[in-house]
């Protein structure tokens, strides 16, 4: 497993403790779901109701296979065990990935225009500077909009353990 990828991990687990006691549970999923759907400018409400259901089968999908003494939350250790497995969690990040960019996508176009995604992505807790670069990595076009489909497979890139020089490292790069 790539160093890269566990730096991912370990950010968007930080990000995921959206109530910061030091693990997961489902009130931290329930509130970056408000959080995130709140931001989703210019989206109907069943598209805000898709990326809820994407963040309950998230934390969903680690609680069956992570939560093994049944007492409702999710470490560190056990979340990179999980989230790093693609065989284990990948159609769970498929389905947030498809949800979230829904989100970015509200008039269907097959485009994501930067001050949406900016939004999106505070919403879940990344750092602007961080979000613009890799926004720009992602290859806007020149009416700085990105494919639906490459912010899909750069969420799914950001989760793959072998997966190093990619877009979504600019996440974690503090120099950025």
């Amino acid at each position: 497993m790539r160093t890269e990828a566990i730096d991912r991990v370990t950010l968007v687990f930080a990000l995921f403790d959206a109530n910061g006691n030091g693990h997961l549970d489902p009130d931290d999923f329930e509130l970056m779901s408000s959080r995130v759907t709140a931001a989703a400018e210019g989206s109907d409400a069943a598209a805000r109701a898709r990326m809820a259901a994407a963040f309950r089968r998230y934390w969903e999908t680690l609680e069956a296979e992570l939560d093994a003494d049944g007492d409702g939350r999710v470490t560190l250790e056990e979340y990179k065990a999980c989230v790093l497995a693609p065989e284990r969690f990948g159609g769970t990040v498929r389905e947030f990935a498809e949800a979230l960019a829904a989100l970015g996508d509200p008039d269907g176009d097959g485009a994501i225009e930067r001050p949406l995604f900016m939004g999106l992505m505070r919403a879940i807790g990344f750092a602007g500077p961080n979000i613009d670069a890799l926004f720009d990595a992602f290859g806007p076009d020149e009416g700085d909009r990105i494919a639906v489909a490459t912010w899909i497979g750069g969420i799914e890139d950001f989760y793959a353990p072998d997966k190093a020089g990619i877009p979504g490292d600019r996440l974690v790069d503090a120099g950025v």
